[in-house]
């Protein structure tokens, strides 16, 4: 299936700027260093790496979605979406599990890559219906931010966004907000990429060597991801 470079290179600058980030932050945790991670320039540049990455998952959707609606119907169509989210919402799961191995006090309980794996399976009625996504999109941002005002004495909800106050984890994504940026990036991916096709004019970039960097690390996003942390920390371990 035809690849469009600009996604794949931005999801790679995305991959870039979260390496950045995360090296920055096991400096903090592994080597004793005080970067200021919560205000300022790295701040921005992580929540740019989430925000890029989970905006291109919607804009996927709605790329994937029209490829194959008029070959798939209705509940043969969502299987792909429920096998597709299930299987990366598992591999979610396995980095709670390494994490509360390793960290139980701070283990990542809803990740990204499980809000990923379940946004996947939710957005599936909203694909195709562009006000719709749009605006639920925008009213889950808002609830979201709305919410974190507010610190709650439970944890059962903690994977759509009522977090208690002492909790602390290296790693959430909760549904609200961020869900509202996956279908927002569904709205924009019906609106600039209709029926899977490029609805604008773009130079063709795909040759040059930087932006052929940037899409090669786009398009193995998902690998990186999980090989990132771990050659991270044994660096600075190894180094300190």
């Amino acid at each position: 299936m035809q690849r469009f470079f600009e996604i794949d290179a931005l999801r790679g600058i995305a991959v870039i700027a979260m390496i950045a980030f995360h090296a920055f932050f096991d400096l903090n945790f592994f080597a004793g260093y005080r970067f200021p991670l919560y205000g300022g320039a790295l701040f921005a540049l992580g929540r740019f790496a989430a925000v890029a990455f989970i905006f291109i998952v919607g804009v996927s959707l709605a790329i994937s979605y029209n490829r194959v609606k008029s070959d798939k119907k209705g509940i043969e169509l969502f299987k792909k979406f429920l096998f597709r989210g299930a299987k990366i919402f598992c591999l979610g799961l396995v980095i709670t599990a390494a994490t509360w191995l390793l960290f139980p006090s701070s283990f990542i309980a809803f990740g990204v890559l499980h809000l990923i794996g379940l946004a996947i399976i939710l957005s599936f009625p909203f694909i195709g219906k562009k006000k719709t996504s749009l605006f639920t999109g925008i009213a889950l941002i808002a609830l979201g931010f709305w919410l974190q005002q507010f610190s709650f004495p439970f944890t059962w909800l903690l994977w759509l966004g009522f977090s208690p106050g002492n909790f602390y984890t290296f790693d959430y994504f909760p549904l609200l907000p961020w869900f509202g940026v996956v279908l927002l990036g569904v709205f924009f991916g019906s609106i600039l990429y209709p029926n899977a096709e490029r609805g604008f004019r773009i130079t063709d970039l795909s040759k040059n060597k930087l932006v052929g960097f940037f899409s090669f690390l786009g398009r193995h996003s998902l690998l990186i991801y999980f090989l990132h942390q771990p050659l991270l920390v044994a660096l600075i371990l190894l180094l300190k």
